[in-house]
């Protein structure tokens, strides 16, 4: 069954999703899910107008650890779309050593042959499934020579059919069959800072030594291990990869999302010495292209950056937004304030989400059969010294929680072989217990918590 959600989600569909995850930041999980929901519109418009409906790219404004990157991820998993997050910080202007901004395209374009290939697998699972169970039926019945009579021709058929039931229920599953193991081969896919050009030559000398040693080396697995192995060569067989290249195309020109991170740590305050900096003006420079709409020469072809989403996010501690050069600002309209984690959010992200802290660490100690508890009490208490510890050193939003709820479940953990089978429950006096001093003396918060 696919887990796709449908691309026509309403932006408050949307908001609804990211609410299970992300607690807060209404604001900007608002503007993101507009910004999903003019693409699905523009793809309804007339061709001719689709062209000229470009996307609004969004800026992302707020201390780390308040949800900017976790709004991102979830949207890509939601919609399934082809999503790339990268750092601006570690790119350098073209000319230079290092990452070169269209990097990040031929990231997208990997990811997204990925994401076809593995929907294309679940549209045809029949297929494949099929293309399995007659590789293996044929592995312990070899087909009869042509020219054999009928009456063996219909004996054969009916042992075929017979196995066929046998490898639905599973009786052949122990059954040891030798099959061709995939040719191992170099993944100039995930090369993103490989020039296309030298990709291009690498991808065709892998392909001339694929040809020579295409069945690879044969091994004896069991039917089971057999099915996994076969997977893969029926995908291949039964799918075209020029097809799937331009679905991959499609797919990024469409609903491609790029989420730049570190934004601030490119921008060069108006007051900084370093203002020709090639690795921040410079990198700032490169994108403006890629962002504005641009051809990116891919390994699945010619992308076309016009329609792609680009989200941007920064803390902006050091600089503001207006110290990016503007013609750079200019491509990022819609901008979004995130604010910071109070006490009461950081106490709701601590037991609302799908995903909580909380839930982890019960899911953690129940293999070591330990049941954990943790009091009401407790859980406001945990809230309120991450607030304190934000507020006494640096603010790093929800990651706090992090380092406060390991302090406090550490030795739990390091004896949990002594609490098998119990119920252990986190109250108020463990809780004042492992924190009080630690976070009251703020030396000792800047070097524990």
């Amino acid at each position: 069954m696919s887990t796709t959600i449908p691309t026509n989600l309403t932006p408050k569909e949307i908001v609804a999703f990211l609410d299970k995850y992300v607690i807060g930041q209404h604001n900007a999980k608002k503007t993101i899910a507009v910004a999903l929901r003019n693409r699905y519109r523009r793809l309804q418009l007339d061709p001719e107008l689709q062209r000229d409906v470009m996307p609004k790219n969004i800026l992302m404004i707020g201390s780390t650890g308040v949800g900017k990157t976790e709004i991102a991820r979830r949207l890509s998993t939601m919609m399934r779309l082809p999503f790339v997050k990268v750092e601006a910080s570690k790119f350098t202007e073209v000319g230079f050593v290092g990452r070169d901004v269209e990097s990040m395209i031929r990231d997208l374009a990997a990811n997204a042959l990925v994401l076809v290939r593995e929907e294309q697998n679940e549209l045809n699972k029949e297929k494949i499934e099929a293309y399995i169970e007659n590789k293996i039926i044929e592995k312990l019945l070899p087909p009869l020579p042509a020219g054999a009579s009928e009456q063996k021709q219909a004996d054969y058929d009916a042992s075929f059919i017979k196995m066929q039931e046998k490898f639905e229920k599973g009786e052949l599953d122990h059954l040891k069959i030798e099959v061709d193991m995939p040719t191992p081969t170099i993944d100039v896919m995930g090369a993103g800072n490989i020039p296309p050009e030298m990709a291009n030559v690498q991808e065709s000398i892998i392909k001339v030594i694929g040809g020579i040693n295409k069945k690879g080396k044969t091994k004896e697995v069991t039917v089971k291990q057999a099915k996994s192995i076969l997977a893969q060569e029926a995908s291949e067989e039964l799918f075209d990869e020029e097809k799937l290249k331009d679905l991959a195309l499609k797919k990024i020109e469409e609903g491609g999302i790029v989420f730049i991170d570190e934004i601030d740590k490119i921008a060069v305050p108006a007051n900084s010495s370093s203002r020709q900096d090639p690795s921040k003006e410079g990198v700032q420079r490169d994108l403006l292209p890629i962002v504005e709409g641009s051809n990116v020469q891919t390994r699945i072809g010619q992308v076309k950056t016009d329609h792609i989403l680009f989200i941007s996010a920064g803390a902006f501690h050091l600089s503001k937004p207006s110290d990016l050069i503007p013609e750079l600002q200019g491509r990022f309209p819609l901008r979004v304030e995130l604010d910071s984690l109070d006490e009461e959010a950081l106490y709701r992200i601590l037991t609302e989400p799908k995903n909580s802290l909380i839930k982890q660490y019960k899911a953690l100690l129940s293999v070591e059969e330990v049941e954990l508890v943790f009091d009401e009490e407790a859980l406001r208490a945990i809230a309120q010294y991450s607030a304190t510890a934000n507020e006494k050193t640096e603010d790093i939003g929800a990651r706090r929680l992090h380092t406060i709820m390991e302090k406090i479940v550490e030795d739990i953990s390091f004896n949990a072989d002594e609490f098998a089978g119990q119920t252990v429950t986190v109250d108020l006096k463990l809780i004042d217990e492992k924190l009080e001093k630690v976070v009251d003396d703020e030396d000792t918060t800047r070097y524990i918590l």
